[in-house]
Order: C-alpha cells, then structure tokens, then sequence
C-alpha cells in the first residue's frame, strides 16, 4: 500500500508530556510552550487533563490554562477527561474536543483506572451523550494495543474490541498506543489489520513509546498501513506511571525528520520545534534531548 502524501501530528508533550513531572511547571510557562507548538505549526495539542489534582497535581491547572490558551484559527486543544464530571468541567473552561481512555488489557485497565474494561465503556456513555448534545468532538485512546506490563502480549482482537466499541459510541478517532513500547513493525501492522476491520483505517491513529527503539519502525509500518495521524511528544516527553519500565514518547523532531524525508506533508516547522522543545527541557533541568536534536545542534 502507498503511503500517505500528509500526516496531521497530535502533538501531547503539554499533557501526556507533562503530568509525571515531580517538579510543577507554572501555567504561564505552559501556555509559553504551547504557544511555541502553535507557532511551530501544530494544529492539533492536547494541552491538559481535568483530572483530580489529588491523583495527577501536574493537571491542577486545567482550567485556568484552558481559558488562557491561545485561540488560532484551525488549532484545537483537546483535553483529557475520566467522567461526565471532568467533562463539563472542560466544556466549562472552553474545551470543544475531549479525550476519553480505555486499555484492551483488563489488568491495566484496573491498575490504570480502577476499573475492569466494560465499566470504562459505561463510565463514558454520559460523556459521549453530553458531547453530542454539546457539539464536543470525542478521541478516544486504547492503551496497551501491543502489550501489557502485566499481562504480556495482547491479542489484536481486543484491542479491535474495545477500539470498534469506542468508535462506535461517538469517538471520531481512536488512538492506539503501545504503551509499554514492546510493538515491532509486523506485530503493529497485525493489529492495525485486525482494528481496521471494525474502524476505517482513516479514523485510526498511531501513539507509540520507544522503550526498544522501534517507535519510528512502527509507525513507518503503520503508514504502509494507511494510518495518517500519530501522536508524539516533543522531545520524547513522557511516559506512563502504570507502565514499569516504559519509556518515553516518541519524540515529535525524530517522528518529523523522517517525515520530511519521505516526503510527507505535515506543515510543521523542524526547527521551531526543536526551540519549543528546548524550552521545556530547560525549564524542567533535563538534559535528554530528541536524537534529531542532538545531531542538529551539535552540527550547528
């Protein structure tokens, strides 16, 4: 199968990116960063999560940066949302996408959650009511597409599963991640194949950690696919704190330098990226860089 000629990138770094650091980064630091990803060229970041600050305090803001975001024509901000409760209050603070979570792995889904899968899907069925009503677009994420921290390999047919029913319900698109970062190219386009059966390949997208390098690997892979969003971190931000032993995100300068140089349209700028990606690295004291960056700086 050919390739895609455009890519959309769901930058996540202010979210996902974010909500495990120990250190609090300011709102206006945020929305300094953010305002850097725009500039940069990304139409679609998610920004926060209205969640409970007694369980995620890097979200505690959620609100007050939400009402602060800059508003550009063709950007969305969406947010991620556990309930009906974090819902409104998104839609409160200004939200018109939301993001909704579930895992094909029952185990993680109750470590993650607290809840076994099929509880997840009801504890949304308010929000996707409330969304149509409302006119909120709805994402939805599947965690653990190609492995689970504790229960190993996951088979394609749930995580086609959970993605049919979720697409089902109302979400426009489903992300699959590969949250612990075990996915290789062929067990990916496995998967991909088997979801792809209950939800179009064009209302699919790629989240992939790179905890054995194959990140890239996958979503070239999944490109052969069809799949024409993915979502990245920039400078490879992030992780997940139910995940033992996964590594970050992708990171949004190494997923965009292959891009381009397959010739991929995605209207993002390499280099402004990169700057936004140094900015927050800085203000966190971390030194981990994208390889992409390291290589063109140290060139510079």
């Amino acid at each position: 199968m050919d390739v895609p000629h455009q890519v959309r990138i769901v930058e996540v770094g202010p979210r996902d990116g974010l909500q495990n650091e120990a250190q609090q980064v300011p709102t206006i630091v945020k929305i300094q960063f953010i305002e850097m990803l725009v500039d940069a060229g990304l139409k679609t970041i998610e920004s926060t999560a209205f969640v409970s600050p007694k369980w995620v305090p890097q979200m505690a803001d959620h609100a007050d940066l939400m009402r602060s975001l800059p508003r550009r024509e063709g950007v969305t901000y969406p947010v991620l949302v556990p309930n009906l409760r974090g819902f409104e209050e998104a839609v409160e603070a200004g939200a018109n996408e939301v993001a909704v979570f579930a895992a094909a792995s029952e185990t993680f889904s109750q470590r993650n959650i607290n809840c076994s899968i099929a509880e997840s899907l009801e504890r949304f069925a308010p929000v996707f009511e409330a969304a149509r009503a409302g006119g909120v677009r709805v994402r939805g994420y599947v965690s653990c597409a190609l492995g689970c921290p504790y229960e190993g390999e996951v088979a394609p047919a749930s995580v086609a599963d959970v993605a049919g029913k979720l697409f089902d319900t109302g979400c426009y698109e489903i992300s699959l991640g590969d949250t612990i970062g075990v996915g290789t190219p062929k067990r990916t386009q496995l998967m991909i194949g088997a979801v792809a059966a209950r939800v179009p390949v064009e209302n699919l997208a790629g989240h992939f950690h790179d905890t054995y390098g194959q990140a890239l690997a996958n979503v070239y892979a999944s490109l052969e696919m069809g799949v024409r969003v993915f979502d990245a971190s920039v400078s490879g931000l992030g992780g997940c704190p139910y995940a033992p032993g996964a590594a970050g995100n992708l990171a949004t300068e190494d997923m965009l330098y292959m891009l381009n140089g397959m010739g991929i349209e995605t209207g993002v700028d390499l280099n402004r990226l990169i700057a936004a990606g140094t900015f927050i690295r800085e203000v966190l004291g971390k030194e981990t860089q994208s390889r992409v960056a390291r290589a063109l700086l140290k060139a510079c």
